[in-house]
């Protein structure tokens, strides 16, 4: 006797190949608003920054991590004093405490004008401020790229080249190489202005400036 042996049909195959065209669908558009809400926390962070500086000018008449009477005004929370001189002085991604670069973060989290560890006694992951992928962010006021003009630059680290395009469309001309926004890769750890990336690519990280 011959057995009988069944298949899918036609319909019940393409009904199959439909679902799973949804499902692509589906964890594509999730990835494309997990990317957006990436490129908007990075772009959030750059707007903050300033914020904290006119904040903490406007309280105490004085810059942060420049202070130099933050510690008989945080006491005894802060480290260190600035040296009262009117700049903010070491690099964006120091990880010394007398550089008044670093020294800004504790200075305006004690401010409670940003979030964060004010423990700046055992420098940590906590305290160090960190992007949404968990690349150091801060502020210097030496030029970090070539011809970048401005009083203030705020860099974050380990920006994927496609993000960094569109931070720049976002934020400035989108052109990653001109403007008030620029794209490199600084080595680390970095001592001398580099020249801008007029091309990032997507799958490559870089460091991403911005002046104001």
């Amino acid at each position: 006797m011959r057995s009988k042996q069944s298949g899918f049909t036609l319909v019940e195959i393409a009904i199959v190949l439909v679902i799973i065209g949804l499902l692509l669908g589906g964890v594509l558009k999730g990835q494309e608003l997990i990317n957006s809400a990436k490129v908007k926390n990075f772009a959030q962070d750059f707007k903050t920054v300033p914020l904290y500086i006119y904040g903490y000018q406007d309280k105490y008449k004085r810059l942060p991590g420049d202070d130099n009477g933050a510690v008989a005004l945080f006491a005894p929370a802060a480290t260190t004093n600035g040296n009262g001189l009117g700049s903010i002085d070491g690099v964006f991604n120091s990880v010394t405490v007398a550089d008044e670069s670093l020294r800004f973060w504790q200075h305006v989290r004690l401010a409670n004008l940003a979030a964060g560890s004010t423990d700046f006694t055992d420098l940590t992951s906590a305290a160090l401020p960190t992007n949404a992928d968990g690349g150091r962010i801060g502020i210097q006021m030496t030029t970090p790229i070539t011809d970048m003009t401005g009083s203030y630059f705020v860099c974050s680290m380990g920006i994927q080249g496609k993000f960094a395009k569109q931070l720049d469309t976002t934020l400035d001309d989108g052109n990653t190489a001109i403007g008030s926004l620029r794209v490199a890769n600084i080595p680390q750890p970095w001592t001398v202005a580099v020249a801008a990336e007029p091309a990032p690519v997507d799958g490559t990280t870089y460091t991403v400036c911005i002046s104001f």
